[in-house]
């Protein structure tokens, strides 16, 4: 594997080159050393940026947490209603789970990783975990349910379960299935939209059978 491209400051290429490795091989599995040579810095440059290999691992983390809340948030402005838009983040985990690099959530494989107690590394994961649930339930609130946060914890459970479903059972399809069941909760959960009638029409009339 070769360097990262010598682009951006030191502390970026670090931050690149974690991603690349802590994602692909674990947080525990990858050594500094391999970080500070596939980013083709020098060791002081590290210490100088982050202190400490579990601060790049939590940077590394927050990192991948901000990127995906402006996918979903760059996606979700391209919606009007609300059902959509909770729609709309299936689809950006389809685009995520579709990639070939995929080895599922970077926050679940850390999490399994860590040592219990390690309180900063779980703050982060908690913290992107905490942002998809709340996303969940204020669009649920916005599509009129009547109880937005038990409707968001089925939808967060669908979501989790398209992840590890694309990574564990190398099921391309997941995402696609769990979207479906998403939609047909949606329908049972949300009240049904009314007609609007332009002023002045004429009511419509009941077929005869």
């Amino acid at each position: 594997m070769s360097a990262v491209k010598p682009e951006g400051s030191a502390r970026d290429r670090l931050l690149a080159a974690a991603n690349e490795l802590f994602y692909s091989e674990g947080v525990h599995s990858v050594g500094i050393d391999r970080v500070i040579e596939r980013a083709g810095v020098a060791k002081a440059s590290l210490y100088s940026s982050f202190g400490s290999k579990d601060e790049l691992v939590r940077a590394y983390l927050a990192a991948r947490a901000e990127r995906r809340q402006q996918r979903i948030s760059e996606r979700l402005a391209r919606e009007t209603e609300p059902r959509a838009k909770i729609l709309a983040v299936y689809d950006v985990l389809g685009e995520f789970t579709a990639q070939p690099e995929y080895r599922g959530c970077a926050f679940v494989n850390a999490s399994a990783e860590m040592p219990h107690g390690e309180s900063k590394l779980t703050a982060v994961c908690a913290s992107s975990r905490g942002w998809i649930r709340a996303l969940f339930t204020s669009l649920a609130h916005d599509a009129g349910a009547s109880d937005a946060a038990a409707l968001a914890g089925q939808l967060v459970l669908l979501y989790d379960g398209a992840m590890i479903s694309a990574s564990m059972d190398h099921d391309p399809s997941a995402n696609e299935r769990a979207r479906a069941t998403a939609a047909t909760l949606l329908d049972i959960s949300l009240p049904k939209r009314r007609i609007r009638r332009v002023p002045g029409a004429a009511p419509r009339r009941r077929r005869r059978t």
